[in-house]
This record gives structure tokens, sequence and C-alpha cells, in this order.
């Protein structure tokens, strides 16, 4: 009879998979595992971060978001530009889901089992983008792209209060406001294909929002913290984004936000 899996010690071990295929593989296996009862959950074990984090291909090389280039919708192209940065938005969204699964010990199990599901859809949202960038004639590493996502993720590895504030409650939920235009755009070049693609997107990003919302509120409950005022803290402590609309306002309200907060981004 097969060991039980330890959740966090697999995240580890698929977090430091340079090969997006083998990565979002393992990951679709732990999450299959998990739901048939064969994992296990370390709530105690002191992270000791090795080298390789996270583990990511050669390709496609990283530059500043200024150099990644303008995406015409008018060619293939362009519109293969657009697929390949969202591909390389989920690939490093498939990463940071593994590293809050693994880094952070001494949360709940829900806890856990929450961003195990996240890394679960990541993956296939990753999975998808790259087939049907695939069909346009491109693959993923053919087109540079930037790291703002991840360099977040490094940022807040010490606390997870600030990971929760400022990953998936701020630049994951950046995706809730702009994926609806970039759908547009693409229905509009007739590439219906990848507009269905952005539907799943959009529907599964307002749950990754959601998990990221109920897990700072909860760490804000137990800190004894006021959320929004010790979200605009961490905003200026770890140099977050300034946010700028238009805001997803709909959207925003099913993920969690408060009314208190919609206001403001109204």
């Amino acid at each position: 009879m097969a060991q039980p899996l330890e959740l966090r010690a697999c995240a580890l071990q698929s977090l430091l998979a340079p090969n997006p295929a083998a990565k979002t593989a393992g990951v679709a296996a732990l999450v299959a595992a998990h739901r048939r009862g064969e994992t296990t959950l370390d709530l105690e074990a002191a992270p000791c971060a090795p080298e390789g984090i996270p583990g990511r291909p050669a390709r496609p090389e990283l530059v500043p978001p200024r150099l990644v280039g303008r995406r015409s919708m008018a060619t293939v192209e362009g519109r293969a530009m657009l697929i390949h940065a969202l591909a390389h938005i989920e690939f490093n969204a498939v990463n940071l889901a593994l590293d809050a699964l693994w880094r952070f010990p001494g949360m709940p199990p829900d806890y856990y089992s929450d961003w195990l599901r996240v890394a679960g859809e990541e993956a296939l949202h990753f999975d998808m983008l790259c087939a049907h960038l695939k069909t346009l004639g491109y693959a993923y590493g053919d087109f540079p792209g930037h790291d703002s996502l991840w360099e977040m993720v490094e940022k807040t590895r010490g606390d997870v209060l600030a990971r929760m504030a400022l990953v998936p409650r701020t630049l994951e939920a950046r995706g809730l406001d702009a994926i609806p235009p970039l759908r547009a755009k693409l229905a509009q070049a007739g590439d219906l294909e990848a507009a269905a693609i952005l539907d799943v997107l959009l529907r599964d990003e307002v749950g990754h929002v959601e998990i990221g919302n109920r897990w700072y509120l909860y760490l804000c409950g137990l800190r004894g913290l006021e959320p929004v005022a010790t979200y605009g803290e961490l905003t200026l402590r770890y140099g977050a984004p300034v946010l700028k609309g238009p805001f997803n306002i709909e959207a925003r309200r099913q993920a969690g936000f408060s009314e208190a907060e919609l206001a403001r981004f109204a």
C-alpha cells in the first residue's frame, strides 16, 4: 500500500520543478490524491527554503514590464503575445499558490486545501492557454515576460498576513478588472476560443481572490487588526502598486471585498 503524500512537502516539490508540463502534471496528481484522501498534512514543519524557488524554465526571458511589447489584436502574432502574457501570469500564479501552501506553517487545515485548489485551477488555466497558443503557431517561452507578480511573493515571504493582503487581494484581484476588456478585444478579433478561456479564468479568479480575502480577514481577526487600515499600512510598507480603475465592482463584491472598500474603488 502506497504511503500517504504529505501535502506541503509535495507542494514544495512541484514548486521547485522547472519544467512547466511537469509542474502542472504534479499539481494535478496532488489535487487528485488529496481528493482521494491520500494526503497528510504537517502543520508544524518549519520552512527551510531551498535553492531554486520557484522552478521555472530558461525561457521566457524576464524583462521589465515596459519591455514586454505591445499586443495588436489585428495580427496573429499580436494575439499570441497577449495569450503568452496571460499564460505567463498563470504560470506565476501556480507557483504563488504552491508557495502559499508550502511556506506558512500553523494555519488551519482548510487554508492548505484552499491553496491546493487554487494551484490546481491555475495549472489548468496555464495548460489551456498554452494549448491555444500552440494553435496560433507559438509556444510558452517564445515571447518575453515580466516578473512583477513573483516579486511581491518574494517580498511577503516572511508574513502570511502580508501575503494574503498584497498578492491575491491586490495583484491577482487586478485580473478581475483586466479580464473583461481583454476578453472583449479577443472576441472582437474573432478569437472566440480565447474569449471562452478568459471566461473560465474570470470565474475561477473570483474564487481565488475570495480565498485571499477570507484568510486575510481571518488573520486580521486573529491578530486584533482592523482590516482596512491594516491593508493601507501593508501597501505602504511593502511598496505595493497603487490601484487604478476602472474596477470590476461586481466581481470584487463576489470575491469578498467589503462594501467600505468597494465604495473607495467606486
